[in-house]
């Protein structure tokens, strides 16, 4: 299992933790920061499910006026760790 710490940008969140093992699943999804509440709900939500599942789901998220959200971010850090 390959453990990754993601420094997301432009975005509340300052640290993304998570897991992928070796058949791409995802594994204790933590944010640093950010809307605490909603940020655990992705990590539940997301558990056991396929990196590149994930990602493409969420990827392009917008927070407000943002061209970015940390849904967005971890979608980022998805892409550059399968």
């Amino acid at each position: 299992m390959k453990h990754i710490k993601f420094q997301p940008k432009g975005v509340c969140s300052m640290q993304i933790d998570f897991d992928i093992d070796e058949e791409s699943k995802v594994h204790n999804v933590s944010f640093i920061g950010g809307c605490n509440g909603n940020l655990k709900a992705i990590g539940k939500l997301v558990e056991g499910k396929d990196a590149g599942e994930i990602a493409s789901i969420l990827r392009g998220n917008r927070c407000g006026m943002r061209t970015t959200s940390c849904a967005d971010q971890f979608a980022i850090a998805l892409e550059q760790n399968i």
